[in-house]
Parts: structure tokens; C-alpha cells; sequence
């Protein structure tokens, strides 16, 4: 009877540090919109985001909004997705710090770094979605739209593209990321990515025709990266799963045990700098 209560009581504290962490994570994402909406508002920061459409755009033309609320709703929208992106680095930590405590102490070393190189490349993937395949993805569709129609996109459709593209290729950038993990998981070896190399590159090619615009530009701007990312990765798990002096000469446990307190002292001052 004992043993069952104590279950309980344990996947019931589970819950409840699951809620406060999402709330938490919640918490930051308004901060952050709520500062984004006081400056540059809302409105400015959907003008930078249609940017690389309005200069493609005939001289004169605007995007349109069909919807009766969507030039209130859609930069709204995109404030919004800024915000969760700029509090990203919290919302991992957070998800981080729910999971940490089930795993080892040799896994729990990698969960900063791998929150940092996570975060600085998806945001890396959005930033070259942007900066170079916007302009050159559209363009390419403005030299096609023929000569007796004027465009005039609309700005919700816009949006959902933005979006898609964006998530495209932020998570095509995660790549070293993912084989990292799966390699310190166990799940496949240094060896077996090395052989995989070069179905890779056809599976690249094979996502980048689908999630992108029909030009080749754009199909070549994602798969090219994500080979380059993908040998990016097998190096990086090469470095991590390279033996430790530990494991090639004799144990010290004295210096074992100090690396361990140290590692939790660094920990714990995170924590406490991110108010967990």
C-alpha cells in the first residue's frame, strides 16, 4: 500500500513541476511580446518581415488583407512568433530541466551545450531563410507573373509561408544537433552516419523539392546546407564520443569525484541565474 502512495505521490510532484515549468515557459513568452508590442509594435516588425516580398512587388503595389480582422490578427501573429523564438534558450532549459534529472551524470553535461547549438541554429536557419532565399524565391516568381495581371499578395497567405519556410528550414539546420543526440543515445554509430552519407544527400534533395517553391534556387539552398550540416554533425559526434583519459588510463576517482562537483556547482549557478 505503502508502495503504490509513494508512485502516486511521485507522479503526482511530476505534474506538478510540468505545469510550473510550462507556465514558466508561458510566462517568458508574454514578457516578451509584451515588450516586442511596446517597441517596435506589432505593425513595424510585420513591415520588416515582408520586406524581401514588398521589394519584389511592382512598383506601387501593396499586399492586400482580405479579412475584416486580419491587419490586426497577422502582425499580431507574427510579434507572437518572434517572442517565441527570442525565449527559446528559457523554453529548452525548461524542458531540459524536467528531463535532466532521469538521466546520467555524463548525459546531463551535454543538456547547456545542446541547448545553445539547438537554439543558435535554428535561429541561424531563419536567418538565411530570410536574408537569401526570400529574395531570390521571389524574385523568381515575379519574373514569371505575366505582364496583364498586377500582384497583390495577401497577407494571412503570406504569413503561412513565412511560417512554413521558416520552420523548413529551422529544423533542416538541426541536423548536427539531432545526430549528436542519437549517437550519445546509442541509437546508430560515427560509422554507420559515414556509411548513411550518401542516402542522406538524396534525402535532401527529396525535402528540399518538397518544402520549397518549384525554383531551383531555393531546392538548392536547402539541400546543399543540409549536407554541409550533416558532415558537420559526424564530426561533432566523433568529438563527443571520443574516449576520456578515464577510460584509456587509470581512474582517479579523486579528480572524478571533483569534475562532478564542479559540473553540479556550474549547473546549479545556472539554475539560479534563469530562476529555476
Amino acid at each position: 500500500m505503502s508502495d503504490s502512495s509513494s508512485v502516486q505521490d511521485s507522479f503526482i510532484s511530476h505534474l506538478v513541476e510540468l505545469r510550473d515549468r510550462v507556465l514558466r515557459s508561458l510566462i517568458a513568452v508574454a514578457v516578451v511580446l509584451g515588450a516586442l508590442a511596446l517597441y517596435p509594435g506589432p505593425g513595424a516588425i510585420y513591415d520588416l518581415l515582408a520586406a524581401p516580398l514588398t521589394s519584389a512587388l511592382p512598383e506601387g503595389t501593396k499586399m492586400v488583407a482580405i479579412g475584416v480582422v486580419t491587419p490586426f490578427m497577422v502582425p499580431l501573429k507574427v510579434t507572437a512568433m518572434l517572442a517565441f523564438v527570442i525565449a527559446l534558450p528559457f523554453i529548452l532549459y525548461q524542458a531540459w530541466s524536467f528531463i535532466a534529472p532521469g538521466l546520467y551524470a555524463h548525459e546531463r553535461r551535454l543538456g547547456i551545450p545542446l541547448i545553445i547549438s539547438s537554439t543558435l541554429l535554428f535561429v541561424l536557419g531563419m536567418a538565411f531563410c530570410y536574408f537569401f532565399v526570400f529574395g531570390q524565391v521571389f524574385h523568381f516568381i515575379a519574373s514569371f507573373a505575366p505582364k496583364s495581371i498586377t500582384p497583390a499578395p495577401d497577407i494571412e497567405a503570406y504569413l503561412s509561408f513565412v511560417m512554413s519556410m521558416f520552420m523548413a528550414f529551422g529544423i533542416a539546420f538541426e541536423v548536427p544537433v539531432a545526430l549528436v543526440v542519437l549517437v550519445k543515445l546509442k541509437v546508430v554509430t560515427v560509422a554507420k552516419l559515414q556509411e548513411w552519407r550518401s542516402y542522406f544527400v538524396v534525402g535532401a534533395f527529396v525535402v528540399a523539392a518538397v518544402v520549397t517553391p518549384p525554383d531551383v534556387v531555393s531546392q538548392l539552398a536547402l539541400a546543399i546546407p543540409m549536407c554541409l550540416l550533416y558532415e558537420l554533425g559526424i564530426l561533432a559526434a566523433k568529438l563527443v564520443t571520443r574516449p576520456a583519459p578515464a577510460e584509456t588510463t587509470a581512474v582517479n576517482p579523486s579528480e572524478s569525484a571533483k569534475m562532478d562537483e564542479e559540473m553540479d556547482e556550474a549547473e546549479a549557478q545556472f539554475r539560479k541565474l534563469s530562476g529555476d
